[in-house]
Order: C-alpha cells, then structure tokens, then sequence
C-alpha cells in the first residue's frame, strides 16, 4: 500500500491546480513545499514589515471560461481599474494608456495615435487568432498538436497564412504590416515588441519571435479582457487553489524539500525528502523544471543518453531581475502622473541584449492595504538584463542594476531615494536558488517554434508514471496559460487510473497516446 495515490512536487499555482482537481478526482494526494508559502512565483508576500509583495507574476492573462468555472476562478473579486498599463515613449510622444475597457481602449488610440492604429491593432488581433488556435493556447483537455495539425486547424487561407508567420516569421513583419509609421507608432510598436519577446530570450527581428506575439494577443472568444488584476494581488489565486485543495482532503506539507525522486524497476515510487523521510505513490508531478527534476532528483545515472541530450539543450526564457520598494510620503497622484500602473519600454534601434526592458508596478495605487498606511509598494522588473553565464560577480552585478533601476525611477520621481523605506532585490542567481526556475527565468522555457506543441518541453520521460505541470508545458508561460497545462497532465493521469494500466510517460506531447 503506498501512502498516497499521488505526490505533487512544489505547490506553486501549477502544482496546486494539478493536486487540487486530482484531490477532486478521488486520488488521495499531498502537496509538498519547500517554502513556507504556497503559491511560489505567483505568491503574494509580505516580505518586509508591513509592506507585502507580488512575488513575480502580477496579473491573470485570458483563460477559457470553462476552467474559471471549474475551479470556481471566476468568483475571486477583481480590481476594477479604469487603466490597466500606461507604455511611455520619449519624451514629447504620446503615451499609449491601456484601458480595461475595450471600447475605451479603442477610442483613445483612435484619438491620441490615428484611426490607422485602431485599425492596426483590430487586425493584428484578428491576425492573432488562427495562431492561437494552431498553438492551443485556450484549449482544455486536449493534446498538443503536431505541425501538420497546427496548419490543418486553420479556418481559411488567411489564417493559414498568419500560423505560417508566427512559426517562421518574425514579430516585426507583423507590426510592419499592420503599424507600418515607425514615427506616429512608435510607443505602439514598442509595446507589441515588448510583449513579442516577453516568452523568450530573443529580439523581435528574430524569426521565431511572431509566436510570442500571437501568443500574447489573444484572447478567447467568449471574453474581451487581455489580463485582470486580482484583489489582494496574483496570490489571491493561489489562497483559492489552495483552500480547494485543502476543503477536498488534500494535504500541503510545508518546509518539506524533496531530496529523491525513488525508482525502481524504471518506475517511480514516491519521494524522500530532506529530513531522510520517505513518502510512496504510483504517481508523482513535478511542478519543477524538467532538468532538475530528470538530472538531479531522478538521477542522471537511471536516464536515457538521447534523454540527457535533450535536457541539456533545451532553452530557458530570460533571466529576470525583481526590485522591491517600500515608500513613505509619496502621494498617490505622484506615482499616477509618473506612470500609470505599468510601464515598459523598448528602444527600436537597439534590439540585442542592452536593449531597455523595464517594468513598473505599483499596487498600492489600487490597494493601499499591500503597504502599511502613507506608504507605496514598487516592482520593478528589468527582464532580459543579462547574459546568465555571463556574470562572474554577482554581488558587482547587483550594484550596478539596482544603480540602472533607481537611475530609471528617479526620472520618474524626482527625490524618491529619499522616500525609500526598504528595498531587497532578487538577482536571477537568487530566483534560481529559491525558486528552481532554470537560470532565474521566470517564464519557464523559451516560447520557439522548435520548443511547442508536441515538442514542448521537447523531450519524453522514460518513466511510465512521471508527469510535469509548468511553464515548460503546453501551451506556454504566463499565469493562466501554464494552469491549463496542469489540468491535461491531470486527464492522463486519471484517465490512467480510472483503467487500471500503467499511465502513458508524463509529458503534455504524448498525450495523443490516451485513446479519447
């Protein structure tokens, strides 16, 4: 008799969909944390005294209303700003606000950018949509496809046209042709460049870098809103994930690393964990990164070569470095007139890695409750900011980065080195040590076209009852998208049980092995 039916390796907002439907599915499961938080990059902490953080993820992108429904997402209160992101240019261009909702949205492009932008945008949206179907990006339960398949779901020739683009093209050949003014557009261009790389480690003249473009537009057809912010911050959606889990009979254990993952006869059969203890399952999901969990929990010696080979060459998303600020005395009008709620900015004559990638969020200025009374809560996120192994002195690193960010935020707030309270910073080292995400990458593995569908994350487990869930799933990274990930691992594993047979290997790319 094993202790559970099934294991669940890390209760970030992946591992605890995976263990909250399969809890509800009958299968006795237990969630094992090495934090003392659930939640992990989507976590929302109070992480200096008073002053509480949205780890990393901050907002809720699109999902089908089937899974909200399901796991009763669509019943967690929402933050109902009027403007959901502000993207600045340089100084004298008109800024690109980013409504919540889409007729106002609409209206202001048309006013402040042209009629041509909001045609444009109208038709890089509709442009979006066949991609999005080839990719599966709101598909639920079903299989990843091939690329056959990916070419044989287009509805016409225009769409056809618009997959081909997004798996051999690149960002920029879209934009050009559907913002085409490199000078009235440019604050729009930027933004779409931006969000065009924001799933890998490439510019947006690279071939390969239209698949995050049409991954990141769009939307399904029961909804209009591109992303929601969640009162309380993205943690609010692990709290829910995690009390389903718990209401259903679920089990979290807290401060429990798992060392091992225990094989025997090319099966796995439980874990052991730090404190030497073992706990047993016919069944155990990894919410880690495949070469971690492979290499080194699995254990190189029980791998295939061809397995190892492939696990070595799979390729991150950006490495991502995180700033966290507690202010006093500074008005709320003062961070709105600065920026908004988001900020970003990419510099289109410099598009390799010194490029300018930054990100502001200021929480507070929609809930004060995230910072003790007076005060203001910053993030800030400079993404894509180095070359990994490239740095050889972290500590030397860190200085100079935090330099860039309060160069950055002292243009837009005069004086707020002196409203500091706290600040902590997370290198790309220390997201690697705490989090697992491979080399600090907060979106998993790279979005390409060589690493989706059927070959996301491009490489099978030799073990029968091993399965991921993550950002290195299919459909991709992102808050909700990888959550669909975790409900079809979910599907092989009941389907699985529910026959009485060994489970087929645990990776999303062979799910077309399940017979419907």
């Amino acid at each position: 008799m094993s202790d559970y039916d099934a294991i669940v390796v890390g209760a970030g907002h992946n591992g605890l969909t995976a263990a909250a439907v399969l809890q509800q599915a009958g299968l006795r499961t237990v969630c094992l944390e090495a934090n003392t938080y659930t939640g992990g990059m989507a976590a929302t902490v109070e992480l200096i005294d008073g002053f509480r953080y949205e780890i990393a993820g901050s907002v809720q992108f699109p999902m089908p209303s089937q899974i909200a429904k399901e796991l009763g997402l669509d019943t967690l209160p929402t933050v109902d700003a009027e403007v959901m992101s502000v993207n600045l240019g340089d100084e004298g261009e008109e800024p690109m606000i980013f409504y919540r909702d889409p007729m106002q949205f609409m209206t202001h492009l048309a006013d402040k950018h042209g009629t041509d932008a909001v045609t444009g945008m109208a038709e890089l949206i509709g442009w979006s949509q066949g991609p999005a179907k080839a990719l599966g990006r709101f598909d639920v339960r079903t299989p990843p496809k091939t690329l056959d398949a990916m070419y044989a779901c287009a509805a016409n020739e225009a769409e056809r046209t618009a997959i081909h683009d997004v798996l051999f093209g690149t960002a920029m050949d879209a934009i050009d042709r559907y913002l085409p003014d490199k000078h009235k557009h440019a604050v729009l261009r930027s933004m779409l460049a931006f969000l065009a790389i924001n799933s890998t480690y490439r510019g947006p003249y690279t071939p390969g870098s239209a698949t995050c473009l049409a991954f990141a537009l769009a939307v399904p057809d029961d909804t209009t809103a591109m992303m929601t912010k969640l009162e309380g911050g993205i943690g609010a959606l692990c709290e829910h994930l995690h009390q389903l889990f718990v209401e259903n009979g679920g089990e979290v254990r807290y401060r429990a690393k798992v060392e091992k993952i225990l094989v025997k006869d090319d099966r796995v059969t439980g874990v052991r964990l730090r404190d030497g203890s073992e706990i047993s399952a016919p069944v155990v999901v990894s919410n880690l990164s495949p070469d971690h969990t492979l290499i080194d929990l699995v254990g190189a010696e029980h791998l295939p070569p061809g397995t190892l080979q492939r696990l070595r060459a799979l390729r991150p998303t950006f490495p991502c470095w995180l700033t966290h600020i507690g202010l006093a005395g500074v008005p709320a009008e003062v961070l709105e007139q600065a920026q908004g709620y988001y900020w970003d900015s990419w510099d289109m004559d410099r598009v390799g890695r010194d490029a300018l990638r930054f990100k502001l969020f200021v929480p507070t200025l929609y809930e004060p409750a995230m910072a003790p009374p007076r005060g203001q809560v910053l993030i800030v996120q400079k993404v894509q900011e180095m070359d990994y192994a490239a740095v050889t002195d972290w500590p030397l690193h860190k200085e100079q980065v935090e330099r860039f960010v309060l160069g950055h935020l002292s243009r837009l707030i005069p004086g707020i080195e002196d409203k500091i309270v706290v600040r902590t910073s997370a290198s790309a080292q220390t997201s690697w040590r705490f989090t697992l995400n491979h080399q600090g990458a907060m979106l998993g593995w790279e979005m390409a076209p060589d690493q989706l569908g059927e070959r996301r994350p491009a490489i099978q487990s030799p073990f029968k009852n091993l399965y991921f869930v993550g950002h290195w799933a299919q459909p991709g990274g992102g808050i909700t998208p990888v959550m669909i990930s975790a409900m079809q691992t979910v599907k092989l594993i009941t389907r699985s049980a529910e026959s009485d047979s060994r489970p087929v290997p645990g990776f999303i790319d062979v799910a077309a092995a399940v017979p419907a």
